[in-house]
């Protein structure tokens, strides 16, 4: 009877969960409703899938409206039916037309208009006109025709009446206004609340065609869907035999380039790999993978090959990735088992600069109707919906923000609070808020995507479906993540700065000869790394340094170990420990020894947990799969992993495993919920680390600035200026002469590139780059003459030093600036309407050459680059005493209390066990040595950070495997010297 339900997908409309849905309708009576969420169809399958666990019967639409006013329902009579609903509203988001008052023709949909008291017009064999209760009374005196065409409608927003107060609030939120402007016409009605059956059909008793003209609709619609079978395409080249030959052909031709003809093992296992990847049909999902790096490769853009599907030979073989399986001995059962449904996961990399068109030409090559980016849906998360709420009670922003930090605090005791609070806590989990885009899935299938679900096109400019990847995978998509990461584009550009600069070609493919170079491992075993995607964070370079590590292998491990899942569990120190005496411990158990001693019987990759579960829990490949699954926080079917916990315990009891040994088993394994890698995962990193560390080691500064121009990595872009120097180079602020867009190197010379400069507009710098085609700009005249900057321009160049090649200081260049721009102006009102063969030079009276001083080019640098590159920020300290001992120094203080100053470069928040905030720190001392710090809670609380500057902290020196760091006992922000350019150049303020 149910015509109109709304869940939470309904975004800032509705309050209800699909499931919690699902069962409430179930309680009340009903056998039968419909899902139609608001102008989305995003939780269409998902409800269809949950109505057939529990039994229900459940059928899809989507309501349509334009802003607030509702416009229609659409109901599905049948699959076909729910695709033309979702055709016509993606026709209409992608071209950015309005949804039309009046309901399209389709052949398998209903259509129910809202009843209005002058309706009046012609309605379709399949439109209807739903009545609410309250408007019974209006169509008492209406022809019998006329009640025919009524159905039902007691929209569902709400589960209980306490929840239209959330309503109301995300109604606020949506409108971005106080609760108390909210209008009737922006909410849903009070009654939106889900009667039982007997209430709802009692209301309408004495209207019974109503009720049997609803029964009719509602028994014309079925909704069939088959959530087993793989959606994605199912072919490449139109048939499936044709596939398997192409797919053989392909990874044969690649055993014999990658091994050489000789090794059987390799082919054994590529005819092996075949034959599952055969069984199970996942032939096209290789090839799709592979033309996309054919294609790649073809237009010159590097990538690097991830996820589950690194474990294949075959992959390996097709170049998808650069990992060697057979090499580093990974678990073919993790890529595919014989009981694996879903394709393995593909992650391919790309530069940030050729991802768009690696994705343009998936669209093109598959086509646009089977073809999509993934969706994704961005939630109320943790406390971010306190605030929005707060925002429509009116709560200025400080009191907003205590109540967010210091939410236990006396003066957040109020009755506004209260029913902040009181709103967050009927929230439930994962809310969804709006919808967005996933980091990079596609989705290619076989059916038109419109079969499924409905499309947005969001700011990205492709079709986008309003779905997340668990939707698209519990009905039986598998998605292919086309990625984007700068140290690609650091390493592409490198290659081609080398190229320009040194008229030197480099292979960074080459990566057999990059593992075994003795230079990269040593600048590996150093931990200076900074600028090397993945292992320049401060945790990966103490990691680094604490393991000494000088290879390829163990900066596999070290990439997975760093992660939350093996390092808070503890088990990451356990490693390093044995690590450095591999004899010097008892494995907790034989089979840990036997399936876990390449990593001394702890488990830091996703396989260990598939082993341990197998070998030693005594799951079934498919369980112990579905586990990893689980731990990784890639599934949200959290209720099997109770199942699964039940059996690996019933086994281990059945086999005689100790009780305390199991529950420890267990208690690793858990640790993983943390998102901890996949060995292929790891080694894949790892080869791109030892790319970007041989450029780092053999070409530092052609690397640096590679990595200055796609725009820095983890740390702000003038640690990697400040770097560049520490190799050697010599750092030149932009120049009009010689800098370009972007950063340029000439020799060892870097001159930082305009976009670098804030407010610097792009149409000066295309004139600067233009104008010096011709000739290098000579004087500040010529530049006035030939670019005619207007002053703001102009006084932005002069100020970060672009026109220094004139050999004047800036405060005369200043007002030789003012001067050229009023005497060109003049010039240009004295010529005015005259054609002038040649343009009058500019004269202007002698300016004195005035005197600069070096703190004025610190404060300019700071307002314009960020940073300083004429001085150094320790050279500004009001005072150079009581500065304390330098990182060079520190392990011979191992365990005493010092004082060292440092320059900030970042820090980290993190929470205790018991929820207090504290925090790790990275500084430079003053030989841009870096040093790190932890602050525990209660010095975190009183010395806080205060963003960038020199802090003086004091502290104990600790070491962990011979890594220093320093345990904050106090710190400070030290004075600089003020800014001495106000008083400067404004004489009269002083």
């Amino acid at each position: 009877m149910l015509i109109n339900c709304h869940t939470y997908y309904s975004l800032r409309y509705g309050t209800i969960p699909v499931a919690d849905l699902v069962d409430a309708l179930q309680q009340e009576g009903y056998d039968t409703a419909v899902l139609t969420d608001i102008n989305n169809s995003t939780g269409v399958l998902e409800f269809i899938r949950y109505c057939r666990q529990k039994g229900f019967n459940g059928l899809g639409g989507i309501e349509f409206r334009h802003g607030n006013a509702l416009l229609y329902i659409g109901v599905a009579r049948n699959n076909a039916g729910f695709q033309q609903l979702n055709e016509f509203l993606t026709e209409h988001n992608l071209e950015g037309k309005a949804i039309p008052a009046q309901a399209p023709e389709l052949t398998d949909a209903f259509f129910i208009y809202p009843f209005r008291p002058d309706q009046d017009q012609a309605l379709r064999d399949n439109e209807y006109i739903g009545i609410r209760p309250e408007q019974l009374t209006r169509i008492v005196m209406r022809p019998k025709a006329f009640q025919e065409r009524l159905v039902i409608w007691a929209p569902v927003s709400f589960l209980e009446i306490k929840e239209f107060k959330l309503h109301c609030q995300l109604r606020a939120i949506d409108h971005n206004i106080l609760l108390s402007q909210l209008q009737p016409s922006q909410a849903g009605a009070r009654n939106e609340v889900l009667l039982s059956q007997p209430e709802l059909i009692s209301l309408y008793s004495s209207f019974p065609q109503i009720i049997i003209n609803t029964s009719k609709l509602l028994e014309q619609c079925r909704f069939d869907f088959d959530f087993t079978t793989v959606k994605n395409k199912k072919t490449y080249t139109g048939n499936t035999y044709n596939d398997r030959l192409l797919l053989e052909k392909l990874a044969l031709d690649g055993w014999k380039q990658r091994y050489g003809e000789k090794n059987r093992v390799a082919l054994e296992r590529v005819q092996q790999e075949l034959a599952v990847i055969d069984r199970l049909g996942f032939s096209c999902y290789f090839l799709i993978t592979w033309d996309v790096i054919r294609y790649s490769a073809h237009r010159g853009f590097y990538h690097v090959g991830r996820g589950s599907g690194a474990n294949s030979v075959v992959a390996y073989c097709l170049r998808i990735t650069d990992v060697c399986p057979l090499e580093l001995d990974l678990y073919f059962e993790r890529f595919l088992n014989p009981k694996r449904k879903t394709p393995p996961d593909f992650d391919i990399d790309f530069s940030w600069r050729d991802r768009d068109e690696v994705f343009e030409y998936i669209f093109m090559r598959y086509g646009k109707k089977h073809t999509a980016l993934l969706g994704m849906m961005s939630t109320f998360k943790d406390r971010s919906i306190i605030r929005e709420i707060a925002k429509v009670y009116g709560l200025p922003k400080g009191e907003i923000d205590r109540l967010i930090e210091y939410p236990a605090s006396f003066q957040n005791r109020n009755e506004i609070v209260d029913k902040i609070m009181a709103t967050y806590e009927m929230l439930p989990k994962d809310f969804p808020n709006l919808r967005s885009i996933h980091a990079g899935g596609v989705l290619i299938s076989e059916l038109p995507i419109t079969a499924y679900v409905a499309l947005d096109l969001p700011p990205k400019g492709l079709p986008t479906t309003q779905f997340d990847m668990y939707t698209a995978e519990d009905i039986g998509f598998e998605k292919l993540d086309i990625l984007s990461q700068r140290g690609i584009g650091h390493i592409k550009e490198a290659v081609e700065i080398i190229r320009q600069n040194q008229e030197k070609d480099v292979d960074v493919h080459a990566v057999a000869t990059i593992k075994s170079d003795v230079k990269v491992n040593a600048q590996l075993q150093s931990g200076d790394s900074i600028g090397c995607f993945y292992i320049e964070s401060p945790a990966m370079r103490g990691v680094l340094k604490k393991l000494r590590c000088s290879d390829y292998l163990t900066l596999v491990a070290a990439s997975s170990i760093i992660r939350p899942g093996v390092g808070s569990s503890g088990m990451m120190d356990e490693y390093i420990k044995r690590y450095h005496n591999p004899h010097g411990f008892t494995y907790l158990h034989p089979i840990l020894k036997e399936q876990l001693s390449e990593t001394f019987g702890v488990m830091i990759y996703q396989e260990d947990v598939l082993k341990i579960g197998h070998h030693f829990g005594g799951l079934d490949l498919a369980d112990a799969d579905v586990l990893r699954r689980l731990m990784s926080g890639k599934n949200r079917g959290r209720h099997h992993l109770e199942e699964i916990r039940e059996k690996f315990f019933g086994h281990c009891a059945a086999v005689g495993h100790d009780a305390k040994i199991t529950a420890e088993v267990w208690r690793q394994m858990e640790s993983f919920a943390g998102y901890s890698f996949s060995k292929a995962h790891s080694a894949s990193y790892a080869v791109e680390s030892y790319q970007s560390l041989f450029l780092k080691a053999h070409y530092p500064i052609e690397f640096m600035t590679a990595v200055i121009n796609n725009e820095g990595g983890f740390y702000a872009r003038w640690l990697y200026v400040t770097e560049a120097r520490k190799a050697g180079a010599t750092i030149n602020l932009p120049c009009v002469n010689y800098s370009e867009l972007k950063t340029r190197l000439y020799g060892k010379d870097i001159f930082l590139g305009f976009n670098m400069v804030d407010r610097l507009e792009v149409k000066m710098i295309e004139t600067i780059l233009e104008q010096r085609k011709a000739a290098a700009f000579s004087s500040l005249e010529d530049f006035v003459t030939r670019c005619t900057p207007g002053l703001e321009q102009l006084l932005l160049l002069v100020s970060v030093g672009a026109l220094r090649f004139t050999g004047e200081t800036k405060k005369s260049l200043l007002w030789k600036a003012h001067l050229l721009l009023a005497s060109k102006k003049a010039t240009q009102n004295k010529y005015a309407g005259m054609e002038l063969l040649f343009q009058p030079a500019l004269k202007l009276p002698t300016v004195p050459n005035f005197e600069w001083a070096s703190d004025e080019d610190f404060y300019d640098e700071m307002e314009l680059l960020g940073f300083s590159v004429s001085l150094s920020p320790f050279f500004l300290l009001k005072s150079q005493q009581n500065l304390g001992i330098m990182v060079s120094d520190l392990l011979n203080h191992a365990g005493a209390p010092v004082t060292i100053t440092g320059l900030f470069v970042t820090m980290k928040q993190t929470r205790t066990r018991n929820g207090e905030t504290m925090a790790f720190g990275t500084f430079l001392d003053r030989d841009g040595q870096f040093f790190d710090t932890v602050h525990f809670p209660h010095v975190y609380q009183r010395y806080p950070f205060q963003k960038s500057g020199i802090y003086r902290i004091q502290g104990t020196v600790t070491t962990s495997f011979g890594f220093p760091s320093i345990t904050v006992e106090s710190m400070s922000k030290l004075p600089i010297r003020p800014d001495p350019r106000f008083v400067i150049r404004h004489p009269k303020l002083s």
